[in-house]
């Protein structure tokens, strides 16, 4: 490794939950220095998941939360009162040193703390601005409020998301949160390349409703050029397969309660292939020997196919289908892909950082890996203030006795 990627790129990050906050440990795992702002005064909870369950080792509060420790891993933190003069004061000169300014809050909120983009430009002119929200800080839904299942909602991902002649399921949780930090990542990266190249700063403007936009792919085209919608009568369900058609394609329920195993036969020598390790004789009807028969009787051979697997145990019907040549797996609950493979050390996602507060704790790391300057997570989520001397005492210059005063005054 000759060293971190982002090295030497420091960020004023005001980003909270997961769709701001999840982008900006992606930039503290490959490196940069990002310093999290957050409320004295609020203790943090404009952060609503600092203190929320579930709790890491029996740590209660502010400092327990396990989506906010596993969303800040890497990162440093200040407590800032910016209803203070002295706030206002220090947060000035932190974006003066800064490379980029970072928050997810409702538009205009940065605004109103006297910390827009202009007065951003004002403190440094090549500054990076990125501001992410359900519908944007500008445009004709910027007054709009959101949470993560609402931007799905009027995106029409929620409408796509559904077993047939059942309401539309949607995902239950912020998955708009996922995708959005992801881009924000990226458009942070770009801005920052832009500004090495250029020396001008900008300011990016995210909705995490466009990004969700971005995942109806083909569903968007056929509706908007053929008027057709996703979910309509003929359609395969979300289990089954249409592009290209394979038959069978799904989930299987197998032995044990709410247990499952996912197969995709994929065309006739895999069907044969099954019926292999199958051995029943219903694999010889010929109505299914082609997938256009398959297809055909879909509904049938997955009746077939479950009873088949219902009193076997998941992982061993999979293994078997797998030895074959058949695409198969074991649908897996979060702890058993995380602590029940033995191969889960080697791939490296899950690691264990220190804690301040809840000491060793695992969190997600990053879904890549590159040869010459790889991600590394070795500190946890910053506890409430925990880098005050660092930042505002080595990086800005104030005393001991300063800070000390500043905390009395509840600046800090």
């Amino acid at each position: 490794m000759t060293g971190d990627a982002l090295a030497g790129v420091r960020v004023c990050d005001f980003t909270g939950q997961l769709a701001g906050a999840g982008a900006t440990k992606i930039l503290a795992a490959f490196g940069a220095e990002v310093i999290r702002i957050e409320d004295p005064v609020r203790r943090g909870r404009w952060d609503i998941l600092r203190g929320a369950p579930p709790f890491v080792n029996g740590v209660r509060g502010n400092e327990g939360g396990g989506a906010f420790n596993n969303h800040n891993a890497g990162k440093l933190g200040v407590t800032l009162n910016l209803r203070t003069d002295e706030g206002r004061e220090l947060l000035t000169e932190l974006v003066a040193i800064s490379d980029a300014v970072t928050e997810n809050f409702a538009a205009g909120v940065l605004d109103r703390l006297g910390f827009g983009y202009d007065a951003l430009r004002e403190i440094r002119e090549d500054i990076v601005y990125v501001s992410n929200s359900g519908f944007g800080a500008t445009g004709p839904y910027a007054a709009f409020k959101s949470w993560g299942p609402i931007a799905q909602a009027v995106s029409g991902l929620t409408f796509q998301s559904g077993l047939p002649e059942s309401p539309p399921a949607g995902w239950g949780y912020s998955f708009m949160d996922h995708t959005g930090s992801y881009y924000m990542a990226i458009a942070i990266m770009f801005a920052l390349l832009h500004r090495k190249k250029t020396g001008e700063g900008q300011w990016v403007d995210l909705a995490c409703i466009e990004s969700a936009g971005t995942l109806h792919g083909a569903a968007s085209l056929d509706a908007s050029v053929n008027g057709r919608p996703a979910r309509r009568a003929g359609m395969p369900n979300s289990n089954r397969s249409q592009s290209p058609a394979m038959a069978p394609h799904g989930v299987f329920a197998c032995e044990g309660d709410n247990e499952w195993v996912s197969i995709a036969v994929r065309d006739d020598d895999d069907w044969q292939r099954l019926c292999d390790v199958v051995g029943e004789d219903w694999c010889r009807d010929d109505r299914f020997e082609r997938l256009a028969g398959r297809l055909a009787h879909e509904d049938e051979l997955e009746r077939l196919v479950a009873g088949w697997t219902a009193d076997q145990r998941k992982v061993d019907v999979a293994g078997r289908i797998v030895q074959a040549g058949v695409p198969a797996a074991p649908v897996m609950r979060p702890g058993e892909r995380v602590d029940g493979d033995p191969r889960t050390e080697d791939w490296g996602l899950w690691v264990e950082v220190e804690h301040s507060a809840a000491g060793r704790e695992r969190v997600e790391g990053m879904p890549v890996h590159l040869s010459e300057t790889d991600w590394h997570l070795e500190r946890g989520a910053p506890c409430l203030g925990e880098h005050n001397d660092y930042v505002f005492g080595e990086l800005l210059g104030r005393s001991t006795e300063e800070l000390a005063d500043l905390g009395e005054a509840g600046v800090l």
